[in-house]
C-alpha cells in the first residue's frame, strides 16, 4: 500500500512538474500568450475586451489549431471577457450592461459570437449554453496576416464601433452600438445626486446636453432653474432663455436674456453674439456686438464686434479701424497675432463673417 501510495504521488508530481515547465500556476510568470487588454469609450459607456494573445508560429489555425464548429474561447488561457459599463446593442440586438465571457464559433463563412454569462472559467472546456446572455452571427473577412491575435476598434462613430478579432488572415467583426443620449440621461440622474448637486455648473451643464440634444426641453428648464438657484450667473441665465426659447415663451425667454446681459462681462457677451453667429443669426449678433460696444465703450473685445458689424455692412476701412484698436488692447500675444491676420483679411476687403 505504501509503495502504491509513493507511486501515486510521483505520477502526480510528475505531471504537475509537465505542466508548470510551460506555465506556473502558482507564480507570476511569462506566458506564451501574453495579456492584453484593450478599451474604447463610445458617448459615456466604456467597452473593455480582457484577454490573452497566442501566437501563430507557422501553424495552421482554421479548421485545425482552431477547429470550425466548435465554441473557442476567442483567445487564449482563461476566458476572454468584454466588458459594456452601459447597456448596449451587438449587431442590433439588445445586451444589458455587465462583464461576459466571450466566445466564438468559427466556420468558413460564418461565425457566431457569443456573450455568456459565465465569464470566469478556463478556456471552452465547461461552457454552457444556458448561460449564453446572446448569440450573433457575422460574416468573416479576409485580414492581413497577424501573428498575434488582436482585438481592435474600427470604424468609431459617436454612438457605435466594429470590435474587430484579426488573428492569421483572418478578421471577425462585430458592431457595437450605444443609444447616447438615453445613457447620458440616465447617468445624469445618478451624477446629479452625488456632490455636484451642489454646484451651478454641473445643473448648467445638465441643461446645455438636453438643449443640444433636442430632448426633453421642460427637463432642460428644470435643471437651468436648479444651477440658478445654487448661483445665478450670465451662463445659466443664457441656458434658461434658451429652454424658454424652445418652449416657445419667447417675451419669458427675452426677460430673462436681458437679466443675463446685465451681469456679463464684455468678454461673455462677445461670445454669446458669436454663438449666434455660427447659429446663422446674423442681424441678432450684430445687435449684440453693438449694445456690447455701448455699454463697454473701453473693453478691447468690443472693437472687433463692431469690425464685424462694419465688416458685414462692407465698410472695410472701419472695420479696419476698429479691428486695430482691438490688436492694441489685446491682453496677450496669441490674441494680437490672431486678430492681426483679420486686419490683413479685412485691408484685402474680405468679408471676416463668412
Amino acid at each position: 500500500m505504501r509503495n502504491y501510495r509513493h507511486v501515486s504521488l510521483l505520477a502526480v508530481m510528475l505531471l504537475v512538474a509537465g505542466f508548470c515547465a510551460a506555465q506556473s500556476l502558482v507564480l507570476e510568470m511569462p506566458r506564451p500568450s501574453q495579456h492584453a487588454l484593450v478599451s474604447q469609450r463610445l458617448g459615456i459607456t466604456d467597452i473593455t475586451i480582457n484577454y490573452h494573445r497566442p501566437l501563430v508560429n507557422n501553424r495552421k489555425v482554421w479548421g485545425s489549431l482552431v477547429p470550425y464548429g466548435q465554441v473557442w474561447r476567442a483567445g487564449a488561457n482563461e476566458n476572454t471577457t468584454i466588458t459594456f459599463s452601459d447597456p448596449v446593442t451587438v449587431e442590433g440586438k439588445p445586451l444589458e450592461r455587465g462583464t461576459y465571457g466571450l466566445f466564438m464559433i468559427p466556420a468558413e463563412n460564418e461565425w457566431t459570437i457569443i456573450f455568456s454569462r459565465n465569464s470566469t472559467s478556463w478556456g471552452a472546456f465547461t461552457y454552457d449554453q444556458k448561460e449564453d446572455a446572446l448569440r450573433v452571427t457575422v460574416k468573416p473577412q479576409p485580414s492581413e496576416m497577424r501573428n498575434a491575435l488582436a482585438y481592435e476598434f474600427d470604424e468609431i462613430k459617436p454612438d457605435s464601433a466594429l470590435v474587430t478579432l484579426r488573428w492569421e488572415k483572418v478578421a471577425a467583426p462585430f458592431k457595437v452600438a450605444v443609444d447616447v443620449p438615453r445613457t447620458v440621461q440616465a447617468s445624469l440622474d445618478k451624477q446629479l445626486r452625488s456632490l455636484s448637486q451642489y454646484t451651478w455648473i454641473s445643473w448648467d451643464e445638465a441643461s446645455n446636453y438636453y438643449l443640444d440634444n433636442k430632448l426633453d426641453s421642460q427637463q432642460a428648464l428644470k435643471y437651468a432653474d436648479t444651477s440658478i438657484q445654487n448661483e445665478e450667473r450670465f451662463e445659466n441665465l443664457i441656458t434658461k432663455s434658451k429652454a424658454l426659447d424652445r418652449l416657445d415663451k419667447k417675451d419669458e425667454a427675452a426677460a430673462v436674456r436681458n437679466k443675463a446681459f446685465e451681469k456679463g462681462t464684455a468678454l461673455q457677451i462677445h461670445f454669446y453674439a458669436r454663438g449666434l453667429q455660427n447659429d446663422k443669426r446674423q442681424d441678432e449678433a450684430f445687435a449684440i456686438f453693438r449694445s456690447n460696444a455701448q455699454r463697454f465703450p473701453n473693453a478691447w473685445v468690443v472693437h472687433t464686434g463692431l469690425a464685424r458689424v462694419y465688416s458685414g455692412g462692407g465698410d472695410f476701412d472701419s472695420a479696419v479701424k476698429e479691428m486695430k484698436l482691438a490688436v492694441d488692447g489685446a491682453p496677450d500675444k496669441q490674441q494680437k497675432t490672431y486678430l492681426e491676420g483679420l486686419v490683413h483679411r479685412l485691408e484685402a476687403k474680405e468679408d471676416i463673417n463668412k
